[in-house]
């Protein structure tokens, strides 16, 4: 699996397979997920400090995307991460080969994770609220 992406504003969360484990081929699937959104809602990415992204400069040349790295041993500048992780692990446990988990199983958990109502987002899901801030940012 790649890493869990989150939104730290509506809390939306995308989870997606990435078999190959190559930076590269990590941020050119990053770039074909987000290039669509408008340039406000991808300005930047914050990423901790795994090999899976060291082609992070891609992002700037694919589309426009600042990269920012968490500093060392600091788990707490990633909290939003951390948080869907442990919501990820109610569907994924620990002990599951997500490798052999088709796409649509994927696509499954992470539908079901952005339409579980947030106490911290009024009580919307985290599609509701990604897709008022996208009309926002028109």
């Amino acid at each position: 699996m790649s890493p869990p992406l989150v939104e730290r504003k509506t809390r939306y969360a995308v989870l997606f397979r990435n078999n190959d484990r190559s930076s590269k081929m990590l941020m050119n699937r990053l770039i074909t997920l987000f290039s669509p959104l408008p340039v406000t809602a991808r300005r930047s990415i914050t990423f901790d400090r795994g090999f899976e992204f060291v082609s992070w400069k891609e992002l700037k040349k694919g589309m426009g995307t600042e990269a920012w790295f968490c500093d060392p041993s600091a788990p707490w500048q990633k909290g939003s991460v951390e948080n869907l992780n442990k919501r990820a692990r109610r569907y994924l446990p620990r002990d599951t080969p997500v490798a052999a988990l088709s796409d649509r199983s994927m696509t499954a958990i992470c539908e079901r994770l952005n339409a579980t109502p947030r106490k911290c987002l009024g009580y919307r899901t985290p599609a509701e609220a990604f897709r008022d801030e996208l009309r926002r940012l028109g």
